[in-house]
């Protein structure tokens, strides 16, 4: 008799046990197909605009705009580069983009240090200024900047994007890395002026290192602005030595006649960047936003 009792409730654990398991194995087949669908709709753009860069205008308007080529054609992208400047285009954006983010990132963990690591009267009143920066639109900047840097004779030079972009970069760089250094313990800057460190030491060899993770979001950030900006771009860059890669492509559009294969090759170009820096960089920004979350 308990020889049968303990088969049945081996019968029942075990009957349990493979229904939990279908359980959690429909639950997980689910959950995967739900994420392979939302996969392919984040990805397909993407997808889409290669495929569009790889066919000219008769595949284009015939119908097969969204699916594969039927015959690829490299050449777009060799008439991007070359026939569009495309290539000047891109290395124009990348001198833009590369100032602008050294200029950010220096100034910004700077003052930054200077308004959360420094007594002085009016720190507070200075680091709501710089927040203020976050609620003004380009567009309300675009004619006031217009004026100034035509009669500082900037326009149409590097610098005339540069210096938008770095200003209106500051602002959410300042309020990234001042809530990083706010997390970093006092203790660690007295025990290195005990040691004879001064105060740019302390700053590049402690500080800098430990708002590394910040400092890649505010990269990143930095970057994607003046790389995808468009406005600034038109209005203050017409000259072709200058132009970046959006208004460049913009460019490409012809009054009465566009081949859209070169300019869908120009468009994979000005996201590859993007796309490069993501795959390099983005474990730094996970890092940076749990490490954000658990400090907050």
């Amino acid at each position: 008799m308990a020889y049968i009792k303990r088969s049945i409730l081996r019968r029942n654990i075990l009957h349990k046990l493979s229904q939990g398991i279908n359980r959690i194995s429909a639950k997980g087949v689910f959950i995967g197909i739900i994420l392979t669908v939302f996969t392919v709709i984040q990805v397909y753009p993407l997808i889409f605009l290669v495929f569009f860069s790889l066919k000219n205008n008769d595949e284009i308007f015939s119908g097969n705009a969204m699916g594969p080529p039927n015959n690829v054609v490299w050449n777009n992208y060799a008439r991007a580069l070359m026939g569009g400047n495309v290539a000047k285009y891109f290395m124009n954006s990348l001198i833009i983009a590369i100032f602008t983010i050294i200029i950010v990132a220096i100034l910004s963990s700077m003052a930054s240090y200077a308004l959360t690591r420094m007594r002085w009267k009016l720190s507070k009143t200075v680091m709501t200024t710089f927040t203020m920066g976050l609620m003004i639109p380009v567009h309300v900047a675009l004619l006031p900047l217009f004026i100034i840097l035509g009669r500082i004779k900037l326009m149409n030079t590097h610098w005339a994007l540069i210096l938008p972009y770095a200003a209106f970069g500051l602002p959410i760089a300042i309020l990234i890395l001042s809530s990083f250094m706010q997390t970093i313990p006092v203790e660690i800057e007295e025990c290195a002026c005990l040691d004879g460190c001064s105060i740019y030491m302390i700053f590049f060899r402690i500080i800098v290192p430990l708002i590394k993770s910040g400092l890649v979001t505010v990269v990143i950030f930095t970057f994607l602005s003046a790389w995808n900006e468009l406005m600034f771009a038109i209005t203050f860059a017409n000259s072709k030595s200058v132009r970046p890669l959006t208004a460049g492509i913009t460019s490409l559009v012809g009054e009465y006649f566009s081949e859209w294969g070169p300019i869908g090759a120009g468009l994979v170009i000005a996201t590859l960047p993007t796309i490069i820096m993501y795959l390099f960089m983005s474990n730094e920004v996970q890092k940076s936003l749990i490490a954000g979350a658990i400090k907050g």
